[in-house]
């Protein structure tokens, strides 16, 4: 049996909203706007973040802002708010010959490669000849509007 004090404790934590600077953690499903399911912390431990250091998308934080613990939500989630729009020019064709003999490029391989900078891009193949390859270096998502399912678990 709790004692008055830890009651009121526990009270005042779960009235207590998330608020920028807080940890938490949050259980989440994320879905496209055709109800596909892409992401979800369902089968293993919530989401642990930092509200306001940019971990997660803007979008994201902005819905987990607020929030009380055990409160739950959906929040529909604009590409701008996301990952932003797809950008054509970080698509590009590369000469085969340019590919390291031991990599067998198929659609939807996802690879790494040095960018002009010298940082290494994530990209995805999409599209195979004989001749050349097409790689996508925006992040998969982009373009998309997301809808998020979200339920506070805790602020540490």
């Amino acid at each position: 049996m709790q004692n008055k004090k830890d009651e009121g404790h526990n009270l005042e934590k779960n009235m207590t909203q998330a608020k920028d600077g807080d940890t938490v953690k949050i259980h989440y499903t994320g879905r496209l706007q055709d109800g596909t399911v892409f992401d979800s912390s369902s089968d293993r431990e919530p989401l642990q973040f930092n509200i306001g250091s940019g971990q997660v998308i803007p979008g994201f934080e902005e819905a987990v802002n607020g929030m009380k613990v055990g409160e739950k939500k959906t929040a529909q989630i604009p590409c701008d708010k996301a990952y932003g729009e797809r950008d054509p020019s970080m698509v590009m064709v590369v000469d085969r010959k340019h590919v390291p003999s031991e990599i067998d490029p198929e659609v939807g391989l996802r690879l790494q490669v040095g960018s002009p900078s010298g940082q290494l891009l994530a990209v995805t193949v999409i599209e195979v000849s004989d001749e050349n390859i097409t790689l996508d270096a925006n992040p998969p998502l982009a373009g998309e509007e997301l809808t998020f399912d979200i339920e506070l678990v805790e602020i540490a």
